[in-house]
């Protein structure tokens, strides 16, 4: 029941990033955190995310300002590895409170708060309009790019900073599509790799199945959704989602989750 409960959740939650406005890392993450430990959800989505800039690679890489890239996307490495580390760190941070609520358990830790506030935070800078429109001048992208980076290793919540920092960098449509994928695959690439090497102490031996299916329904979902749906905002759906992921975030808040 666990599989199929992970398969159906994964499939949907990457599904609703084309009518509800949020990205794929925000939606994805907050289903996640119901199956795996946050850290680990975070670990998920993050090869579920790579996946899907490795395509859009494929297809748009040749459109790509170089030198926005290294400009955005050198900073972006950094920032990327120290996210990393840090959400490792917090992993093995001891918890701050315990309690029960009738027979079940409560943990509040820290990488909880860390990710229930962010996933709030950023949640937030995908819905609210002029928090989208926000932009910042070009002589800012090395900064942009280390905050994008930190964050998006940490949490796996880059795209929203990456865009405010990027609108200004006089690139045509498919130059910020392609520039925008290209960083995104770079900090994927920094944070994977430092997830693995620091998250030893998980069993991913005994979690494999689950993970692996998690992975695979929601790239399926991401992709087929992509390729064959128009992607358009609906206010009902996304209001509902936006509801969902407060909710989802004070689970962590609380330890709930």
């Amino acid at each position: 029941m666990d599989y199929l409960l992970v398969a159906i959740a994964s499939l949907l939650g990457a599904g609703l990033t084309l009518f509800s406005g949020f990205g794929l890392g925000t939606l994805l993450l907050a289903v996640l955190v119901f199956f795996f430990p946050p850290g680990i959800a975070v670990v998920v989505t993050a090869v579920v995310h790579f996946l899907n800039n490795a395509f859009k690679f494929v297809l748009l890489g040749r459109y790509a300002n170089i030198a926005v890239v290294l400009r955005f996307g050198v900073p972006a490495i950094l920032g990327a590895w120290l996210g990393a580390h840090s959400l490792a760190l917090l992993i093995d941070l001891p918890a701050i409170r315990t309690y029960s609520i009738g027979d079940h358990e409560h943990v509040i830790t820290p990488v909880k708060i860390a990710i229930g506030s962010l996933l709030m935070v950023f949640a937030f800078l995908e819905l609210v309009p002029l928090a989208r429109l926000a932009s910042i001048p070009s002589r800012h992208l090395p900064l942009g790019g280390f905050l994008s980076g930190y964050f998006g290793g940490l949490s796996g919540h880059q795209g929203a900073l990456r865009s405010m920092f990027l609108v200004k960098s006089d690139l045509t449509k498919e130059s910020f599509i392609a520039t925008g994928v290209v960083i995104a695959l770079l900090v994927d690439v920094t944070r994977l790799s430092t997830y693995f090497s620091q998250l030893r102490e998980f069993n991913w031996g005994d979690n494999a199945t689950l993970i692996s299916l998690a992975t695979v329904s929601a790239f399926v979902g991401s992709f087929i959704g992509s390729r064959l749906l128009h992607k358009v905002t609906l206010k009902f759906i996304q209001r509902l989602v936006a509801i969902l992921l407060t909710l989802i975030s004070l689970g962590l808040l609380s330890g709930i989750l």
